[in-house]
């Protein structure tokens, strides 16, 4: 694995905050990767602490607070040295369908108006590019995908949505995803995927982690009512791809 000048702090009173360099770039995410995947097979005990990782932060959370957090500071600096040979953890390339329909994208004329393109252009773009997820928030299960192409860059909505329906699949910034749940958003909305990407009746509850990647393909309105029921039976079957270490 890489090197980073890295720096650690508390985060609360259970946590520990490793900082990366504050860039978007795939080694620095694949460098904390690497990190978590070592702290979790040589330094710390399974069940008892959680890695959150996300852009150019890794969050060591503990199940109950943290005594002595300048001694735990100095041990995870320590193990940042010692883990010259870490491997990346498995990780996927997730293919999901996406419908682009009028009715699933509320947005698309006006995206499309904006950036100069037609409706389809923005469909073939969106659709052309492989996707790295950088990590899960906003709301659980929510995908921060990074390598939006720059021709498909565009602002946040000037006025947010009260409601945004649950598989939206939108476009803020340099970033698309997709709304696992019913709620307020302010992202642009050019379709919708029919696969649920969290249920907190499985584990994990998140099919895809931080650090996989993602390519979206062009479903039709039938074809999205016959996923979205097969996904409800819990028949549908996802495509993905192995990904190896230096991808």
């Amino acid at each position: 694995m890489s090197k980073y000048p890295i720096t650690i702090e508390p985060f609360g009173e259970y946590a520990m905050l490793i900082k990366w360099p504050e860039e978007v770039k795939e080694p620095i995410l694949e460098d904390m990767l690497q990190f978590g995947n070592y702290l979790e097979q040589n330094c710390l005990k399974k069940g008892k602490w959680e890695l959150v990782p996300a852009y150019h932060t890794m969050a060591v959370i503990r199940r109950i607070p943290i005594e002595d957090s300048a001694n735990l500071k100095r041990e995870l600096l320590q193990w940042y040295e010692n883990a010259t040979k870490a491997e990346l953890p498995e990780r996927y390339l997730w293919k999901l369908p996406v419908c682009y329909d009028e009715e699933f994208a509320p947005d698309l004329k006006e995206v499309s108006d904006k950036l100069g393109l037609s409706s389809e252009e923005v469909i073939n773009l969106h659709t052309s590019s492989t996707y790295t997820v950088y990590g899960l928030g906003f709301l659980p299960g929510f995908m921060y995908l990074g390598g939006l192409p720059d021709s498909l860059q565009i602002p946040r909505r000037e006025h947010p949505r009260m409601k945004v329906d649950a598989g939206s699949v939108g476009l803020a910034g340099q970033q698309t995803g997709i709304y696992p749940q019913e709620s307020p958003g302010g992202w642009n909305i050019i379709g919708n995927c029919p696969i649920p990407s969290f249920d907190a009746k499985k584990e994990p509850p998140s099919f895809i982690k931080t650090g996989d990647k993602v390519r979206f393909y062009e479903i039709t309105e039938g074809e999205y009512q016959l996923f979205k029921l097969e996904s409800e039976v819990g028949i549908h079957q996802i495509e993905k791809i192995k990904l190896d270490a230096d991808s």
